[in-house]
């Protein structure tokens, strides 16, 4: 009998479409393709798709961006294999100028286009029309993650007091890779339940970007409070939506049910070291995204 052929496993690559105010659109020209499109590129080794977007938006540009919604995802054959890309809408954090943009041998040209314009310069139709997805979500949005804790020792194997239960080693690699996810997000603050296993999940992020750890009791499996819990999450979500950067909040499996009730969300029974990314304009929901890190 003869055997079918092995299929390769899709390239599955990332990037962004980026806004900047006044409807322009971030577009990068390749000089080996002769082609104008949206930054993206590869992901590297275990690396996630959230932080290969804000990477090679920087790498192919110079530009430092932090995600909004997700896009649809594009796939399409390229030179023989399937290519898979997962699209975010993107702002600019910090300085937008590209115009000391230094050609190199992969991208030639970096430019801030009107998205009327850019219709018609994007070489490829699925661009053009993931153009128009991200016109949709043009405006910008504030996130607010919740953060189920990693991966921690069993109830049963721990003799000690329950809250001082520690990550386990495949719970710290969660913790550690969830740095620059959380980072893609902008996050700027990082609310806790007390437990060592939640402040361990967030405290590598908290020690690479400098921030205060903010403890909430009614976060806790011991300390857990509807009102008080429903209390914290609103006005968490108020806060992005004031200070315009992303928060973080880490609890535990029986407290999150509550956590989503009062953003209006099911609960969709994260996994250990799983999240939900809420992205929010003006206290409404307008897009969610689950990741799994680990």
């Amino acid at each position: 009998m003869a055997t079918q052929p092995r299929r390769l496993a899709d390239v599955v690559a990332a990037g962004a479409v980026v806004f900047r105010p006044g409807r322009e659109v971030l577009l990068v020209h390749r000089s080996k393709y002769d082609d104008w499109s949206f930054p993206k590129g590869k992901l590297d080794p275990r690396e996630h798709a959230t932080t290969a977007a804000v990477r090679e938006v920087m790498e192919e540009t110079g530009l430092h961006v932090r995600l909004g919604p997700p896009l649809t995802t594009m796939r399409y054959e390229n030179a023989g294999r399937m290519k898979t890309v997962h699209y975010w809408q993107g702002r600019v954090v910090g300085d937008d100028d590209v115009t000391a943009y230094e050609p190199n041998a992969e991208i030639d040209q970096v430019a801030w286009v009107p998205a009327a314009e850019a219709t018609g310069l994007l070489t490829y139709a699925r661009d053009r029309a993931l153009l128009e997805d991200a016109l949709t979500l043009r405006k910008p949005t504030q996130a607010l993650v919740v953060l189920r804790h990693g991966q921690a020792r069993s109830r049963k194997a721990w003799r000690g007091e329950d809250r001082a239960r520690p990550l386990l080693r495949s719970g710290m690699d969660q913790a550690f890779r969830l740095v620059p996810v959380l980072a893609a997000y902008d996050v700027e603050r990082v609310v806790s339940s007390g437990a060592t296993r939640c402040d361990d999940t967030v405290g590598p992020y908290v020690e690479t970007v400098g921030l205060d750890l903010e403890v909430r009791s009614e976060l806790s499996e011991e300390g857990h409070d509807e009102v008080r819990v429903t209390r914290t999450v609103r006005r968490l979500a108020e806060s992005v939506q004031v200070d315009g950067g992303g928060a973080v909040l880490c609890s535990h499996r029986p407290v999150l049910p509550t956590v989503f009730t009062a953003l209006g969300l099911p609960d969709p029974g994260l996994e250990p070291g799983e999240m939900v990314v809420v992205h929010l304009r003006r206290g409404r929901v307008v897009a969610t995204e689950q990741h799994l890190v680990g």
